[in-house]
């Protein structure tokens, strides 16, 4: 099979651009690389491709569950590999777009989930005292980082009901190359700072309004950038702009994690976007991909 063509890199850089443009020139199909973007309703918080974004090229595993539903890294993985399954009998390529390293990895390498039930929320726990409990029980274990809640409430789970966590997680499964769209650092953050002041002005509040109710639910309401934010706007402990200078906050240290997961996780290609004549940049990752193909 040819190469299945990922862009990855920090939010706010170009790469849902990049992937339509690229699916255009290639006739490939995409897939969605954002764990956020899955969910319906969750729109303009997580940036999603917009629906005539969507079709220009076939997406696929966006807007496919409710916020109060549960999909994990193990459910991403087996719908990737089934995509995968079916857009190579198309005779189509395949991208991969988004941010959400783990899951792009775990699709494409040896990642060898059990199906996760998870028996214990732990909600009594800090992430701190919940990272101290994972190191008593496997000193040598590779830790996540102690504000993902979910991955450390998922693996301390694991270690707890001994099930079996290794992977060799070097073994890539499928042929890939990964492009890597990046900027000057602190023109990064104004851009991130600016779109976020963009999805206030878009109605972030209303769309976070109108799924109040599911927060007590959801996973994902309480986790994602965007989204949780605004838990203590509703317990009247912040006020709107604090909850906005938050979510920029921490969508900038977001953007530092996503940066060195995949210096560190893929051998990524990256390539300076060219915001003043983005074409350019497109017609750059073109070539490259031409010569690897």
């Amino acid at each position: 099979m040819q190469n299945i063509i990922v862009i990855v890199g920090p939010t706010g850089v170009g790469k849902t651009k990049l992937s339509i443009e690229l699916a255009k020139q290639l006739d490939a199909e995409i897939i969605n690389g954002d764990s956020v973007s899955i969910y319906k309703k969750l729109n303009i918080g997580s940036a999603k491709p917009t629906k005539d974004e969507q079709s220009i090229a076939p997406h696929h595993l966006v807007d496919i569950c409710l916020p109060t539903e549960y999909y994990s890294v193990f459910n991403y993985q087996q719908d990737v590999r089934q995509l995968i399954e079916q857009i190579t009998k198309r005779n189509k390529r395949i991208i991969i777009v988004g941010g959400t390293g783990l899951y792009i990895k775990a699709a494409l390498y040896d990642y060898d989930f059990s199906k996760d039930e998870s028996v214990n929320t732990y909600n009594e726990l800090s992430n701190e005292e919940i990272l101290e409990k994972i190191k008593s029980l496997d000193k040598n274990i590779e830790l996540p980082h102690q504000n993902n809640r979910q991955r450390l409430v998922r693996l301390l789970n694991k270690l707890e009901n001994h099930v079996e966590t290794s992977n060799n997680k070097d073994k890539a499964l499928y042929p890939h190359i990964v492009i890597g769209l990046t900027t000057d650092r602190t023109y990064l953050y104004e851009r991130i700072n600016k779109r976020v002041e963009e999805m206030f002005k878009e109605g972030l509040l209303d769309e976070v309004e109108a799924l109040k109710d599911d927060y007590a639910n959801s996973r994902v309401l309480n986790s994602a950038i965007g989204y949780k934010e605004f838990t203590k706007y509703f317990s009247n402990e912040a006020f709107l702009d604090e909850v906005k200078e938050q979510i920029k906050k921490d969508s900038r240290h977001y953007a530092k994690r996503q940066y060195t997961f995949f210096n560190n996780q893929f051998n990524t290609n990256w390539f300076n976007a060219n915001f003043t004549d983005f074409s350019k940049t497109i017609s750059e990752v073109m070539t490259f991909i031409k010569e690897k193909d």
